[in-house]
């Protein structure tokens, strides 16, 4: 029933729009409206797309003990982070499970922002709250009192950039994962709308494409929604579910919390950038819960990004299983999504914004996504996957969708 689940504030703009809405993570969320899936992932990679990301959690640490007890609890190393910037990582317990994948912002030295997943804002304010040991740090659960947005593809600079202030100060110079502004009115180095909105805009994303992440007050959104669907009009800018999402999210590469990654040693995976390795050894560079459970662990699972042979998919789950050549089961399946904008021509994988694709090449979609399984594997390794009697051909790869633009210089876009 809907009437249990939570909304964003954009809920009846969806509703109203026609969007197809299901549960995701307590919220009733859209999944794709009439365009359909296909489209609106398509949108993403040849011009824009929005999507209501609200359901995400926000958590405000701050205070002179805040780096310390950052750098234990999460991943990544946030305290010699420039302010301005942030960086993906995981909390993780003291087994090595992951807790959850975030993003850490740094507003300056004793003040960060950690966004986690939808419904998670409590849980990983009590891990930190745990972990605090009483120190001089203020840990405030932002949920519900943060809206966000995402506007994602190679136009998606056009489409923002209208509605900021100042904007030549704003994206003259704003490199991959770093952001500008604060919620704070008054804050010195503020970014706001042309209405005089604060907004926090980082150059972040879950599609592998350029563009940004806006946090602002849930009372501000819909009137920044609708106002980036009218400056993106000219573009073809497309309202997007979680369908596309999911599609996009897996052809570039990037974990779901809870299924890719989760209630399992969070290592031997795509995403050990994550991880504070010592250069060209399996030892870390600092201390951090889960650490010595991680590089102890004496029952290891890989885990495995592969392409399929065509579009065709089969579900994720402990139902579907992973068969070597000679028909042994090793593992199951975690994501199977299909990224429409890939195929494969001359044994390696194209996409719809590969540079001099010859023109007869003809973009049919890939099945994608990520395998775990009970032993390493070579990349380029043919397996099947299984679900019931419906059978598919994949092979391991190091990366999925190429050419991707989300690392790409902004002056490509200006």
């Amino acid at each position: 029933m809907t009437d249990n689940l939570k909304k964003t504030p954009l809920n009846e703009w969806h509703r109203n729009a026609g969007a197809n809405m299901a549960d995701f993570g307590g919220f009733d969320m859209p999944l794709w409206y009439d365009s359909g899936v296909k489209n609106e992932h398509i949108a993403v990679l040849k011009s824009a797309g929005m999507f209501d990301t609200s359901h995400m959690d926000c958590i405000r640490v701050q205070g002179k003990d805040a780096p310390a007890l950052l750098d234990f609890c999460f991943t990544r190393q946030t305290r010699d982070l420039l302010s301005g910037r942030c960086v993906y990582g995981a909390f993780l317990d003291d087994q090595g499970y992951c807790i959850d994948d975030a993003i850490v912002y740094k507003f300056s030295e004793l003040r960060f922002m950690v966004c986690v997943n939808a419904g998670m804002g409590a849980m990983v304010t009590r891990h930190l709250t745990l972990h605090s040991g009483g120190k001089s740090i203020e840990i405030i659960n932002l949920s519900e009192q943060l809206a966000k947005l995402d506007v994602q593809g190679k136009n998606a600079l056009k489409i923002v950039s209208g509605l900021i202030r100042d904007k030549e100060d704003i994206f003259g110079k704003m490199p991959y994962f770093s952001f500008k502004g604060d919620l704070d009115p008054d804050a010195p180095n503020g970014v706001k709308l042309m209405d005089g909105t604060p907004v926090i805009v980082s150059r972040s994303g879950y599609t592998g494409e350029f563009g940004f992440e806006i946090f602002i007050s849930p009372d501000k959104v819909e009137k920044l929604w609708c106002d980036l669907l009218d400056a993106g009009a000219p573009y073809g800018l497309m309202p997007c579910g979680l369908g596309a999402r999911d599609s996009l999210r897996a052809g570039a590469c990037l974990p779901l919390s809870h299924q890719d990654i989760g209630n399992f040693p969070f290592i031997n995976h795509p995403w050990e950038f994550a991880l504070p390795f010592k250069a060209g050894t399996r030892q870390f560079t600092k201390t951090f819960l889960g650490a010595e459970s991680l590089i102890n662990l004496e029952q290891p699972s890989f885990t495995y990004a592969f392409a399929g042979d065509s579009l065709r998919k089969v579900g994720p789950g402990h139902a579907s299983r992973v068969l070597t050549a000679q028909g042994q089961d090793i593992g199951r399946v975690l994501t199977c999504a299909t990224d429409m904008g890939i195929f494969w021509h001359e044994d390696r994988i194209v996409s719809i914004n590969t540079p001099n694709l010859p023109p007869d090449v003809k973009i049919k979609g890939l099945a994608c996504g990520f395998v775990m399984v009970n032993q390493p594997l070579d990349m380029g390794t043919r397996l099947t996957l299984a679900e019931g009697k419906r059978k598919i051909g994949v092979r391991l790869v190091a990366d999925i969708r190429p050419d991707r633009t989300a690392r790409l210089a902004i002056k490509n876009f200006q």
